[in-house]
């Protein structure tokens, strides 16, 4: 009878561990890429060129920040 209580302790506390370690890392993740987003001017910059656009400064400014009013919207959702 002890064994089997053991075992199922340790399968309960497996899967305990399993759940919080993903909520907790789901966590971090995300206020990592709201702090450090992985687009930022000189990339969308390069894309532009790219796509054969001649990146202005000021059309620069307007996507990021369209693209930061976006992602708060995003947020607010959830």
């Amino acid at each position: 009878m002890n064994t089997g209580l053991a075992i199922l302790l340790i399968v309960v506390a497996l899967i305990a561990g399993l759940v919080g370690g993903f909520f907790l890392a789901k966590k971090y993740m995300m206020d990592y890429f709201k702090k450090n987003p992985p687009i930022n001017e000189d990339t969308l910059r390069m894309l532009m060129m790219q796509m054969g656009q001649k990146p202005s400064e000021k059309k620069i400014r307007q996507m990021m920040a369209s693209m930061k009013v976006q992602s708060e919207k995003k947020n607010k959702k959830k």
